[in-house]
């Protein structure tokens, strides 16, 4: 009976000394679940071939990275919500070291400051049907962000052209999701820049999907170095039309596939993510960067860092080149839609009035004074009527004059922040000394009014003659008369009295 215990014991200590000896990656190998829609099949617009062929790459793709794929095409509103929550079901019982993917291709729309994924059913007849209609990419979001899951990965080609006439006052693609104001270990991908509209592409597959099939496949790439290496592969495809971009919050690093490219999984609790990534830059510091270089190197380096400070240096010192009036382009919106992004955000009548001070012909201004209309009637207390904090204010700012480097990377729009001049002469006025306050003004009251003085009736004796029937009513009469007389006389006199009070 002790032979069968020792040997236990033995195989126990065995694969204890082999749990030590396995590498960090090895021994917390996380588990990876993916789910890939494709919307191509739209029954009141034309189809989409192409978001189809994008689903089917990617599946495949992320099945050899070693997910576990949930392929959904063609979804309408109440099938995708289903499929969204029985894909958490399935993230939330495969434990904390899970990594949940999620790919979606197909239309998407902006409305009042809100990204929708577009269910193959909508039929909207106004804008206000897309809330009722539409899922809301938040939902989606926040569903999977509520989850302990070790990270979150979004890529939405979801940037195409609005299809939709009666949507005409709609916003051109989708507004910013900042993945670092919800709960950290997010990364999200946008096929084109906020604000931008993606292209479908002339070959199967979207400029968008065609960069990332081929450029996540590299064996070893930590995944914001993939997006980066997509971004500038989708730039060059297009002529610059189409710039993908992300946001990330991750806490840990990921990567498609393993050194040996064999898609195991390569993610290390710890090796932060935020480490690879380097801070912004300031504007100077990126004058100093691209000082020197030639246009097509500065190009890429900027493309490929996709910041604000990045395009304002670019556009300052090659302001001759062929790519300056597109980067220009780009930089102006990007201001745009960090103003809206902030407008929405903060959600008061200030906000809007102040986007609308800059952008008041923009694609958003007629969303603007929509939302601006809604809030205009709150019960607003002192601090919402103060003046606007600097930074909103600078973010709201438009793009300044790029062809002289000497600018001010954001200057402050007067409309937002207004520039007061003091006067030589703004000096309070001295208090003269006969300014002394006015003497006041003694008011006499009016008296009381006397009291009327009490009636005073004499009876006097009846002359002699009738009976006395006659004499009581003689007398009745007279009295009457002679009170009635009295009484109207003295009050005719009391008020003489006092009206000349």
């Amino acid at each position: 009976m002790r032979r069968p215990v020792f040997c236990s014991l033995l195989v126990a200590s065995g694969l204890l000394a082999l749990a030590q000896m396995m590498t960090p990656t090895e021994a917390a190998a996380e588990a990876r679940l993916a789910l890939v829609i494709g919307q191509s099949a739209y029954r009141t617009v034309p189809e989409l071939p192409n978001a189809a062929n994008d689903a089917k790459g990617m599946a495949e793709l992320l099945g050899n990275a070693g997910f576990s794929v949930t392929t959904a095409p063609n979804l309408a509103q109440n099938e995708m919500r289903q499929t969204i929550s029985d894909f958490a079901s399935k993230v939330s019982a495969s434990g904390a070291d899970t990594v949940a993917l999620v790919f979606y291709a197909g239309h998407g729309l902006q409305i009042d400051g809100e990204n929708y994924l577009v269910p193959v059913d909508l039929d909207p007849k106004r804008e206000a049907d897309i809330p009722l209609q539409g899922v809301r990419l938040n939902d989606l979001l926040n569903t999977l962000g509520a989850l302990p899951t070790r990270a979150r990965i979004f890529m939405l080609d979801a940037c195409r052209n609005n299809p939709f006439p009666a949507l005409s006052g709609a916003g051109h693609g989708l507004a910013i999701v900042d993945t670092k104001a919800g709960a950290p270990g997010s990364f999200i991908s946008y096929s084109t820049s906020p604000g931008a509209e993606a292209e479908d592409g002339s070959g199967i597959d979207s400029p968008y999907t065609t960069a990332a099939l081929t450029i996540a496949k590299e064996p070893n790439i930590p995944i914001e170095e993939v997006f980066k290496r997509i971004r500038v592969a989708v730039a060059q495809s297009t002529d610059g039309r189409q710039i993908p971009w992300e946001s990330s919050s991750l806490t840990t690093d990921f990567k498609f596939f393993g050194g040996d490219g064999s898609g195991q999984p390569s993610s290390v609790p710890g090796a932060g993510s935020t480490a690879l990534a380097s801070a912004t830059r300031s504007v100077d510091d990126w004058r100093n960067e691209l000082r020197g270089k030639a246009p097509k190197a500065a190009y890429e380096l900027v493309i490929s860092d996709d910041t604000v400070p990045a395009y304002q240096a670019y556009v300052e010192l090659f302001a001759q080149d062929a790519s300056a009036p597109r980067m220009r382009t780009i930089l102006e919106r990007r201001r745009q839609m960090l103003a809206w992004e902030r407008a929405v955000a903060i959600n008061t009548r200030a906000s809007f009035e102040a986007y609308l001070a800059n952008w008041d012909n923009s694609d958003l201004a007629a969303t603007a004074r929509r939302l601006l209309l809604r809030v205009q009637n709150r019960n607003y207390g002192p601090a919402a009527t103060a003046a606007l904090p600097a930074p909103l204010a600078v973010a709201l700012a438009p793009t300044c004059p790029c062809s002289a480097p000497s600018t001010p990377a954001t200057p402050v729009n007067p409309a937002v922040a207004p520039i007061i001049k003091k006067r030589v002469d703004d000096t309070p006025p001295k208090r003269r000394v006969d300014d002394a306050p006015p003497k006041r003004r003694v008011v006499d009251t009016p008296p009381k009014r006397r009291p009327p003085r009490d009636d005073i009736v004499v009876e006097r004796a009846p002359p002699p003659g009738p009976p006395p029937a006659a004499v009581m009513q003689g007398i009745g009469i007279g009295v009457g008369i002679g009170l009635g007389m009295g009484m109207g006389g003295r009050g005719g006199e009391g008020h003489g009295d006092y009206r000349r009070y």
